[in-house]
């Protein structure tokens, strides 16, 4: 009995584990795939706020971004 219920616990942590790090790699994934921010949104954005970005600025924000993702 208590054997069982041992290799029951055991279980549903691993699966918790590998269902936490399968989730993961591919939420990574999809991230690089599809990126939540490009350089034609962050464009977009600086001329609303009424700037002309240029190309270093575009570059710089988005190594900003990159940094925390």
């Amino acid at each position: 009995m208590l054997e069982q219920i041992l290799w029951l616990v055991i279980g549903l942590v691993v699966g918790l584990i590998a269902g936490f790090l399968l989730a993961r790699y591919f939420m990574q994934k999809y991230l690089k795939k599809n990126p939540p921010i490009n350089e034609k949104m962050i464009e977009v954005m600086m001329t609303s706020m009424g700037r002309k970005p240029s190309k270093k600025q575009v570059n710089q924000v988005m190594n900003q971004m990159n940094k925390f993702m």
